[in-house]
């Protein structure tokens, strides 16, 4: 039997905005969410701005989590997992267990929006030595310490002077796997060193990277910023490794601009992590029996490779970051587009 409903997993910024589209079109909504609230990374992680309008995190999240929660056309389903699929487009049949209850759910279109999670830099990388030194953090560690404005040295509680960012931890990498540029590292990098030094303005903030990808706007916005007004310093360079010296921590690499070693000392270096496809990314995409790409991100483009959001299935979209490395404005506008492909797929049936 034909369903008009459309089924989102995922209650981060694309499935929030899917949602929200779907019923601004006319359409009915159930969405699922794992956890028990709304939000995804930024709400997870604890994010403190967002790049590249700085607006508050929270406060955006919990902007988007309203629009869904308050419209009568969307129904919101927590600590919720999808357990089996079967079925056509126009007429799904999804079973799911929300709370610990089993339920079954008819729906004539499905969009997957089950986001990415943040390399783990312990996992390959060990030279950065992660797990070692407590100085050692990643940007979403900063993150966290930003949303508080308390940026201290995990090691002893102290107000770090001199800070290090080290780029594509996690991406760019043949040697792990992860060959693509996750995108947003170098604007999100960039982002924290303004914030960083806003809050701690007597700091000296370094920028280790081999390519720095400012795409979009940020260049003028974000680069030129943090260069010109904030004083941060953009070394082009290899990091070879992380090691203690001291009370300080001590990076080796290479200058790559003038060809030659390096070591500096720092209070603090954060690791710049990209993107990985989410465990739920991979196990929602094996269960519908989607394709995944070889980096484990949902294959999009549909058979002639130019619509951003059908996946190998009929009937079953993609939008966010489940599909590869995006940023919050094109998780956005491919949610948009998810959820009138979506409506347009099931009324195709029902005509």
């Amino acid at each position: 039997m034909t369903s008009g409903k459309v089924l989102i997993i995922g209650g981060g910024p694309s499935g929030l905005e899917s949602a929200r589209c779907v019923a601004e079109l006319g359409g009915e909504v159930v969405l699922i969410e794992k956890r028990e609230r709304l939000g995804g990374t930024p709400d997870r992680e604890s994010y403190a701005k967002l790049t590249h309008h700085w607006r508050d995190a929270s406060e955006a999240m919990a902007e988007m989590a309203e629009s869904v929660t308050g419209n009568k056309k969307i129904e919101v389903k927590y600590s919720a997992e999808v357990k089996s699929i079967s079925g056509e487009a126009g007429s799904f049949q999804v079973q799911i267990e929300a709370g610990g209850i089993a339920e079954s759910i008819e729906a004539g279109a499905v969009i997957v929006a089950t986001g990415f999670q943040h390399f783990d830099p312990g996992r390959a990388t060990q030279y950065y030595n992660y797990y070692s030194f407590p100085d050692v953090i990643t940007l979403t560690d900063l993150e966290k310490m930003l949303k508080e404005n308390k940026v201290v040295r995990p090691s002893n509680g102290e107000t770090p002077k001199k800070i290090a960012f080290i780029q594509c931890v996690g991406s760019r990498d043949r040697q792990i796997g992860n060959e693509y540029c996750s995108k947003v590292c170098c604007g999100i990098a960039g982002k924290q060193a303004i914030e960083l030094r806003e809050q701690i303005p007597d700091s000296k903030v370094m920028i280790f990277y081999i390519d720095m990808r400012m795409y979009g706007y940020w260049e003028n916005e974000i680069y030129w910023p943090a260069q010109e007004k904030y004083k941060v310093n953009f070394v082009k360079g290899v990091i070879s490794e992380v090691l203690k010296k001291g009370d300080k921590l001590l990076i080796r690499g290479e200058d790559t601009t003038m060809s030659r070693p390096m070591e500096v000392t720092m209070d603090l270096v954060v690791l710049s992590v990209g993107m990985e496809p989410s465990a739920g990314t991979r196990a929602v995409a094996q269960l519908m029996g989607i394709q995944q790409n070889k980096y484990g991100f949902i294959e999009s483009g549909g058979a002639g490779g130019l619509d951003p959001v059908a996946t190998s299935r009929p009937g079953i979209f993609v939008a966010g970051a489940a599909s590869g490395p995006s940023d919050l404005d094109d998780s956005i506008a491919q949610a948009g587009l998810a959820a009138a492909r979506s409506l347009a797929s099931i009324r195709k049936v029902m005509a």
